[in-house]
Formats: structure tokens, sequence, C-alpha cells
């Protein structure tokens, strides 16, 4: 499993990225680990806000950078309704394959 994720940093921007092991990477960005991104180096990640589960890499990736393609309004609007990734992203990705889980 996959998995494409959003999270709220200390500024109150939105870090959007995928992983295959979703503790230790919110682990990784909460802990400023070198592994961190360094966006949430920077920007200091403080909660995971959402996450949406898929079979492939492929599909975690495109569901990511259609996420980071939205301003922030939107993000935020999918933030409070993760299962309605259709109304942000209908003729992007296929919202069936994406499973949220937070």
């Amino acid at each position: 499993m996959y998995y494409t994720y959003m999270m709220r940093c200390k500024d109150n921007s939105i870090y959007t990225g995928i992983t295959s092991d979703l503790e230790r990477r919110k682990k990784e960005h909460f802990e400023k680990s070198e592994k961190c991104a360094k966006y949430t180096f920077t920007h200091t990640a403080v909660k995971l806000e959402q996450a949406w589960e898929t079979e492939t890499r492929q599909s975690a990736s495109k569901l990511e950078y259609y996420i980071k393609t939205l301003n922030k309004q939107q993000k935020e609007e999918l933030i409070k309704k993760p299962n309605k990734i259709e109304e942000f992203l209908s003729e992007k990705v296929e919202s069936q394959l994406y499973k949220p889980i937070k």
C-alpha cells in the first residue's frame, strides 16, 4: 500500500507527500530527522491533516501531484471533505482508487 498525505505546518501551510509507511514518515517529519522533507524541516510539520491509501506508487504520486496544483482554499476544503476527491480533481484522478484513512 501507498499513502498520499497532507500535513499542517507551524506557519499554517500544507505539505503534501507520499510514502509506503505513513507512521515512519510522520515521525521523520515531526522529529525533523535527516530524512524529512526540506520543506517540513524549515516549516515544522505539526499535524497530519489527511491521508489516502491506494495500491500503487503511481496512483499515490498522481494524487500528490494534483493536490499540489490546488490553491490553499481548495486544499483546506479537501481536508474537510476527504471523500470528495472528485469534487476537486474529477477530471484528473479516478477517485475510487483512494480510500481516506484519517
